[in-house]
């Protein structure tokens, strides 16, 4: 065994955390360049976008020449293209989203003021998810093949019924039929659970996909074969054991879920009237609110990088393979 100059081992562990920092600074750098991908698509729409902006901002009144060559010169439109977007990303990095068109307010002020709705709505349906698809998994992985059949039919309906039928659906049924839910939110919890189901609904037909495939395959591992020898009851086995190992796939698949629950919040927003950003889109999209679109796009990549990059080094956490790769 090779020694350093004062005789002394070698140093171990060097190698793995030198790798574990590239790694970390490639996975920052491939988030930089997604926000600044977004944020620029989200200028260049701005600007592909049909109409003059003055036109939007000063909606259907009339204005006079002098008063749009105001407004263009207030806002920098009269300045070379490459001028405006460099004050643009300068605007971004200053956290400065632009001012809303139709509201004539700072479009971070009115995302900032909405943002809580959008994460309650968030986490309540992928918790919901997440918890019935475990359940899912573990009452039907390696059962009988009917109740299996049955199951997957099922998750097959869930995962391709669209958002806003859904939404219309259990509102017709548990507000106006049956009236156990409110209709319209009304700041208490009772109002989380029929937008939360809705938005739960079509994630939950993939995660329970996923998770009973992970299921059965765990099941024939040697671990699981050794517990039933030592007399371990099924139950114990996919609840101590199993479900474990299980669970690192509805890890990876949380970074995905950030797309499905951002465009979801859109409808689901829309359909119970909910206050939220993926309403305030909707709106700002159907009056042409160019700026509060922008800062939605810019905001969205922004959450689904740093969700995605906090998935990837739990996911190295959680899976021994990667931590030994990188040692």
């Amino acid at each position: 065994m090779s020694r350093g100059p004062d005789g002394s081992p070698p140093r171990r562990g060097l190698p793995g955390r030198r790798v574990l920092r590239h790694w970390v600074v490639r996975r920052l750098a491939l988030a930089v360049v997604v926000v600044l991908g977004a944020a620029t698509a989200a200028f260049a729409g701005l600007w592909l976008a049909p109409g003059d902006p003055v036109q939007l901002i000063v909606g259907s009144h009339e204005v006079t020449p002098e008063t749009a060559a105001r407004v263009r010169a207030d806002l920098g439109l009269d300045e070379p293209l490459i001028v405006q977007y460099g004050r643009f990303l300068l605007r971004l990095l200053q956290g400065d989203l632009g001012q809303s068109y139709q509201l004539s307010q700072p479009v971070s002020e009115l995302l900032g003021g909405q943002a809580g709705a959008t994460v309650a709505l968030a986490l309540t349906g992928f918790l919901l998810a997440a918890l019935g698809s475990v359940l899912l998994a573990v009452a039907t992985a390696g059962r009988r093949p009917l109740l299996r059949r049955a199951s997957s039919a099922v998750e097959l309906v869930l995962s391709s019924t669209p958002a806003f039928w859904a939404g219309i659906v259990l509102l017709t049924l548990f507000s106006f039929q049956w009236q156990l839910f409110p209709a319209v939110d009304g700041g208490g919890l009772d109002g989380l659970v029929l937008p939360g189901v809705t938005l739960a609904l079509p994630m939950l037909g993939v995660f329970t996909q996923v998770l009973r495939e992970s299921m059965e395959r765990s099941l024939e591992e040697p671990y699981a074969l050794s517990a039933r020898a030592r007399g371990s009851g099924e139950t114990a086995l996919r609840l101590r054991h199993s479900l474990r190992h299980t669970l690192v796939p509805l890890l990876t698949l949380s970074g995905w879920t950030v797309g499905s629950l951002l465009s979801g919040a859109v409808v689901v927003e829309t359909v119970f009237s909910r206050q939220g950003i993926g309403r305030i889109a909707a709106s700002a999209i159907s009056t042409r609110d160019l700026p509060v679109v922008t800062g939605v796009v810019v905001v969205s990549a922004v959450v689904f990088t740093l969700v995605n990059l906090l998935v990837d080094v739990l996911y190295a956490v959680a899976d021994p393979r990667l931590k030994e790769a990188s040692g």
